[in-house]
């Protein structure tokens, strides 16, 4: 998994960035791979009491994921520097999450701390957000408040920029016409490479035990679906292109239903999830 590590973007990415696209972001981001939450469920086989602290939470994907299948699961705290994200989460979690105790940080994930001991994360993950994070700092505090024997799950699968089709190459193409060649990252600047990848800050970690595990998925989007999805991501927010925008979504709308075979646009991708350990921790 390589995705951009900029350090800058973790204060960039506040209610500014996608504050407004909190709606857009719970009704069109792609959800997690059933296999991927198994997997996560499975690691806290034999935990009495399992605790999840999502970093990067956003709309609550991940706990509200595995909130059903994790029935044990006893305390999840939120993190994400966006409060009306956390709202949002904290409402979608309402009705799954049972006798379940929900709590909330707002802040960079790599300053939480608990407000009491006793609770301490047994399973910590982190889903389509490192790359917004310090991440040394990120799993310096991992180390600091989790569980002896916690497990840390780094997750993602791209983006529809990095994805190889013919639709989403003409797609990227008319975004680079509107916004420059450059990947647009968080509020200002642009993509850079990562100097290393997430296996490798792992393996630089107290939590230097590390397996990957893939789960290929294959997503149907409609032209008007990705439209609503462009909107939560960094590099084709509606901010970027100013009063440009509802043009750009005109000619993008006009391009994928051009593309779209029988009105479907097919991604084909592949969900990587790290899992974690500090030496000698349980399999």
């Amino acid at each position: 998994m390589t995705h951009p590590s900029q350090r800058a973007c973790t204060a960039q990415s506040d209610d500014a960035l996608f504050g407004p696209e909190v709606a857009d972001y719970a009704r069109y981001r792609p959800g997690l791979p059933d296999g991927a939450v198994h997997l996560l469920a499975a690691t806290q086989h034999g935990v009495p009491a399992p605790a999840l602290l999502d970093l990067g939470t956003g709309t609550g994907q991940v706990p509200r994921a595995l909130r059903p299948v994790l029935h044990r699961l006893v305390h999840i705290v939120l993190v994400d520097v966006n409060a009306s994200m956390l709202q949002t989460a904290r409402t979608v979690l309402e009705p799954v999450r049972g006798a379940c105790t929900v709590e909330a940080f707002t802040g960079a994930a790599h300053t939480f701390a608990p407000n009491a001991p006793g609770r301490a994360p047994t399973l910590i993950t982190c889903c389509r957000s490192f790359h917004w994070m310090a991440r040394p700092e990120v799993l310096s505090m991992a180390d600091r408040v989790a569980a002896p024997h916690a497990v840390v799950a780094v997750m993602g699968d791209g983006s529809l920029w990095t994805h190889q089709a013919d639709w989403t190459t003409a797609l990227r193409a008319l975004i680079q016409n509107h916004l420059g060649e450059d990947r647009r990252a968080g509020t200002r600047g642009a993509y850079a490479e990562p100097g290393r990848s997430y296996q490798d800050d792992l393996a630089g970690s107290a939590f230097s035990e590390v397996t990957e595990h893939h789960f290929p998925v294959a997503r149907a989007w409609t032209p008007k679906h990705v439209i609503g999805y462009l909107r939560t991501t960094s590099f084709a927010r509606p901010a970027l292109f100013a009063g440009r925008h509802h043009a750009f979504e005109n000619a993008a709308l006009r391009l994928l239903q051009e593309h779209a075979d029988g009105g479907v646009l097919t991604e084909d991708a592949v969900f990587t999830v790290l899992l974690a350990r500090r030496p000698g921790g349980a399999a």
